[in-house]
């Protein structure tokens, strides 16, 4: 005789179509279920439970519609806890760009920013090229738009995988250092996977939010893989197509559009002080200036004691 399944009640009573039924206790093995026809609905199903009996919890969102909790939805979510689990939060970074798409605009970078970085915080990234080693530092302000100019390079999916990581705590960050590889999709002029391998260096806030507040990678070397179908069918077609092939589409692992906008960077990061402040006082970019270079002036030649910020507007 088949039987129909049923949810559990609040009151530990499962809820059928004709009301709660109580459940029999188990017995050999088997359960039975009491006889709809000769229960009552259990008094705690149509019961409204007033908000002090749910552990005084702000964010209890209860699962009965009625007035007082129709009118105090939406409910905030708690932040998930990240204690002692900073690789977990790579993790999360690699789900979130993996979510991703041709529409996202400004707004969703900067909000993959605001979630996974700090709004002091920096990333450096540190490379050897033909003509020498080179090391990039970018600001917070500056994050977004770095991650954005890795898809703008053609990559169509980007992840990081972090081997042998050791994790060492301090009083108010998480430090993580591992090896990694960063691997990116390519899928112009061909189907292209290029790892870049390297150290990576992260630290991170000890707090409910682990957001990361310096961000290091060191590239190693790079390699760029293309799926030996897609070799054989191009060298069939066309001999010279080898020799195409055989050419690097990044440089060390990293695309022309990122290496141009690390390079701009080296402007822009210098002036992120005086657009904020242009920004937050409405003054003139000479003003701005003279501004910030006083107070460079004022904290250079104050005392150790007494070195503070100073916001001062230079006039004429």
């Amino acid at each position: 005789m088949p039987v129909r399944t049923a949810g559990v009640c609040c009151s530990g009573t499962a809820c059928g179509e004709d009301g709660c039924v109580g459940l029999g206790r188990i017995a050999a093995g088997s359960t039975s279920l009491r006889s709809p026809s000769r229960m009552t609905p259990h008094p705690m199903c149509s019961m409204v439970l007033p908000p002090h009996m749910h552990n005084s919890d702000p964010f209890y969102c209860s699962p009965f519609s009625n007035s007082y909790f129709s009118r105090s939805l939406p409910v905030p979510r708690r932040h998930t806890q990240y204690f002692g689990q900073p690789d977990y939060r790579i993790y999360e970074l690699n789900k979130r760009l993996q979510q991703r798409t041709e529409e996202s605009d400004n707004l969703w970078w900067d909000a993959f920013a605001n979630e996974f970085f700090e709004d002091d915080a920096s990333l450096t990234l540190a490379f050897c090229l033909e003509d020498g080693p080179k090391r990039y530092t970018i600001g917070r302000t500056l994050i977004p738009r770095y991650f954005r100019s890795i898809f703008e390079g053609g990559v169509t999916e980007l992840y990081y995988n972090m081997k042998h990581p050791k994790e060492s705590f301090h009083n108010t960050s998480i430090s993580l250092d591992c090896d990694c590889t960063m691997i990116t999709h390519h899928g112009k002029p061909l189907f292209t996977k290029v790892c870049t391998e390297g150290r990576l260096v992260l630290e991170f806030t000890y707090d409910d939010l682990m957001r990361i507040k310096s961000w290091l990678f060191t590239v190693r070397t790079h390699r760029e893989l293309i799926p030996r179908s897609v070799v054989g069918m191009h060298s069939q077609q066309d001999p010279s197509m080898l020799e195409q092939l055989s050419k690097n589409i990044t440089r060390q692992g990293i695309t022309n559009s990122t290496l141009n906008y690390l390079r701009l960077c080296v402007i822009l990061e210098p002036m992120q002080e005086l657009m904020s402040r242009h920004k937050a006082y409405a003054l003139s970019p000479r003003d701005c200036l003279k501004t910030t270079l006083f107070q460079k002036w004022q904290r250079m030649v104050a005392p150790p004691g007494k070195r503070g910020t100073s916001f001062i507007a230079l006039k004429d």
